[in-house]
């Protein structure tokens, strides 16, 4: 399966990024509501293990907290490589914005 690997910088504690990724699984659920089904999450210390469904494609993967950033993981099923992009570019955009 497919992979899809980036980082995201921030300069928070690690701490304070958990609560913040925290506040941001709990935002998807109700922000993209319609998109966005079978969220689901699990803990693991500074790591976090998810997975979800968009338009009928499965997503899952993890993202580890690090001290100076998140490194996000995927595997993206072959019929989403066309949306690879844009996926991470979302990706990037929303966990950016949450991190600054």
């Amino acid at each position: 399966m497919p992979k899809l690997n980036f980082k995201i910088p921030h300069s928070q504690s690690r701490e304070d990024a958990r609560h913040r990724l925290e506040r941001f699984t709990d935002g998807l659920k109700s922000k993209f509501q319609g998109q966005v089904s079978d969220l689901e999450e699990s803990w693991n210390g500074d790591h976090l293990n998810f997975g979800f469904k968009t338009f009928g494609i499965r997503i899952a993967g993890d993202i580890t907290i690090n001290d100076s950033d998140l490194d996000v993981c995927c595997d993206l099923p072959l019929t989403a490589m066309m949306f690879k992009g844009k996926i991470q570019s979302e990706v990037q955009q929303q966990l950016g914005r949450l991190m600054v």
